[in-house]
């Protein structure tokens, strides 16, 4: 029991956490605001799958990530559709960190850890080559779509935040228009923003009179965000797509309009125009600093050779020994690195890791033998998917 605590002091709290997730503002004023909450420049891209060892201590699991979730204002805790508890992190060493906290403090048993997941992010490199067109489950309403890529600059101007969903329409065109090329038209009419309304995905409509439009919006929007959450390749989220709406031919009578005929083939004329527009698979890059003594650099650069890293700075520190390399790497390679370039450098190497960008992973994904082709495999075969890409007829219909 204290009486009073003068500012610039911490404080603890009892019976507070229940009302709060992650961060909170505590105050007695009727009109104050919240303190903002930090915004983070990295995204949590490194994941693992946690499921207990004895099948009682399941209850157990499920509040120490509840517990790990509100400790950490980084980490992602969430459970997937095939029933795993996910635990997404920035990076291999935050996950670990995360891993023994919710082991030895918030549920004091062992757990069982897959190995660590990288997520990815599909895209399209070209427009579509033809429009495609979906028919509804009644055969009685039609879509027709085309999928464009969104500038890398634009993506990363939607991701950070600086054009958004709850942005005035005009000033979001104007801006969109100026800085990244649009057309204004087209940027006024943008629906939304997809995954979960602030993703690097828009969808707008360049249809010119037709009827009934404005009943269906809000189902293709759903469809659009449904389709961008689990995409087509490999059930990852979609980024930097857009996808315009180019005609609707609807039914009169609007019971065979509903959400039930329009959301799925939405999806399914935005799978289609995906599939037809060159796609890609995105990795995530992590941008690694390492501080070297100049002796030892050789064993650096070898690591990350082997490892896809591509270097692209140094600096001799004045007046010590150390240089400063920064490289870029790919996540899924960046599993033991620290180890291994401590290895190849008898510990003298410093390295740390900061997600830093979406790169496009080389080659075909419709190709089973290429490179981003096995890493679709692999994520599907995880997911519990069928291996090999949905053909294109599933979604592209004949009129």
């Amino acid at each position: 029991q204290v009486q009073d605590i003068p500012a610039g002091n911490t404080c603890g709290l009892v019976g507070v956490d229940q009302y709060l997730l992650k961060s909170g503002t505590i105050t007695t004023h009727d009109e104050a605001h919240c303190i903002k909450t930090m915004k983070f420049s990295v995204s949590p891209v490194v994941r693992c799958a946690v499921e207990p060892k004895k099948a009682q201590d399941l209850p157990k699991l499920v509040e120490g990530l509840k517990r790990l979730a509100k400790s950490d204002p980084m980490v992602l805790c969430y459970t997937e559709e095939s029933g795993e508890h996910i635990i997404a992190a920035t990076g291999e060493l935050h996950l670990e960190i995360c891993l023994k906290d919710l082991q030895e403090d918030f549920m004091g048993t062992d757990v069982k850890v897959s190995d660590p997941v990288v997520s990815y992010r599909e895209s399209c490199s070209a427009k579509s080559s033809q429009t495609c067109l979906s028919k509804s489950p009644n055969k009685h309403n039609r879509l027709y779509m085309e999928a464009h890529p969104l500038s890398e600059e634009l993506s990363d101007a939607i991701e950070a935040g600086k054009i958004s969903a709850k942005d005035d329409p005009k000033l979001r065109a104007r801006a969109m228009a100026d800085e990244y090329g649009w057309d204004v038209t087209d940027a006024r009419k943008i629906w939304g923003f997809g995954p979960d309304g602030g993703g690097a995905n828009v969808v707008y409509d360049q249809t010119k009179g037709v009827n009934y439009l404005g009943e269906i919006r809000e189902s293709i929007v759903a469809g659009f965000q449904w389709a961008t959450k689990c995409s087509v390749l490999c059930d990852e989220q979609m980024r930097g797509v857009a996808f315009k709406l180019l005609d609707v031919t609807l039914h009169a009578d609007a019971i065979h309009r509903g959400m039930g005929q329009i959301m799925p083939t939405a999806r399914r004329v935005i799978f289609a125009s995906l599939l037809l527009a060159q796609p890609v698979l995105q990795e995530p890059l992590f941008l690694v600093d390492i501080s070297v003594p100049q002796d030892a650099m050789g064993g650096c650069y070898g690591v990350l050779t082997r490892r896809r890293g591509v270097v692209f700075s140094e600096e001799q520190r004045p007046g010590t020994p150390m240089v400063q390399m920064k490289a870029h790497m790919p996540v899924m390679e960046s599993f033991g690195f620290n180890a291994d370039v401590r290895a190849a450098t008898g510990g003298k190497a410093f390295p740390q890791m900061v997600f830093s960008h979406w790169a496009v992973l080389q080659g075909d994904p419709t190709d089973p033998e290429s490179k981003p082709g096995k890493v679709i495999e692999g994520v599907r075969k995880r997911k519990g998917l069928a291996p090999e890409i949905p053909p294109l007829d599933r979604f592209l219909d004949r009129l």
